[in-house]
C-alpha cells in the first residue's frame, strides 16, 4: 500500500491534527517513520519532546508513559549551541493500527527558550477488510471513553 508523509513546524505547548479519518473507516495506517529536526540546529538551545497520540490532549508536558495506550509513539531532540553535539532518540509504536485521526503535540524541555520543533511522519496505508476495520474502530471509541 502506498505511504502518507505529513510534515510540520510545531510551537511549545501545541497540538498539531493530522486529519486521517473516513467516512466508513476502511484505511488504516502504521506509522513506518518519525523524525525531528530543529529550526536552526546547533544554533539554538532545544530539549523537545514530541509525541504522537490516538486522542486529543489536554494536558501537553514532557513526561512520557510508555503504558498509556493512547501514545503511538515519542521522540526526543535535543540541540545545543555551546556543545558540539546534537541528537535524536526515537521511539516508535510500528505494530499498532489505527483508522482515525491522529495529533502531535511538543514539549520544550527547555521552557525558556521555547524554541519550535520539526518533524516529519511516514504512515503506511493499510486497507482494512470489515474485522480489521471493527477493531480499529472499537479501540478508537474506548480510548475516547
Amino acid at each position: 500500500m502506498p505511504i502518507k508523509t505529513f510534515r510540520g513546524k510545531i510551537a511549545h505547548g501545541d497540538q498539531d491534527t493530522i486529519v486521517l479519518h473516513t467516512n466508513d473507516g476502511s484505511i488504516g495506517y502504521r506509522i513506518t517513520k518519525f523524525q525531528l529536526i530543529g529550526t536552526a540546529p546547533g544554533a539554538e538551545l532545544v530539549e523537545a519532546v514530541v509525541k504522537i497520540y490516538k486522542i486529543p490532549q489536554d494536558t501537553i508536558d514532557g513526561a512520557i508513559d510508555l503504558s498509556d495506550n493512547t501514545l503511538l509513539g515519542a521522540g526526543f531532540y535535543v540541540s545545543s549551541t555551546t556543545e558540539e553535539w546534537q541528537t535524536h532518540n526515537i521511539l516508535i509504536f510500528d505494530n499498532e493500527i489505527f483508522n482515525q485521526d491522529i495529533y502531535v503535540t511538543h514539549y520544550d524541555a527547555i521552557a525558556h527558550a521555547g524554541e519550535p520543533v520539526n518533524y516529519y511522519i511516514e504512515l503506511e496505508q493499510i486497507k482494512l477488510d470489515l474485522n480489521e476495520n471493527t477493531v480499529a474502530t472499537l479501540k478508537d471509541i474506548r480510548n475516547q471513553a
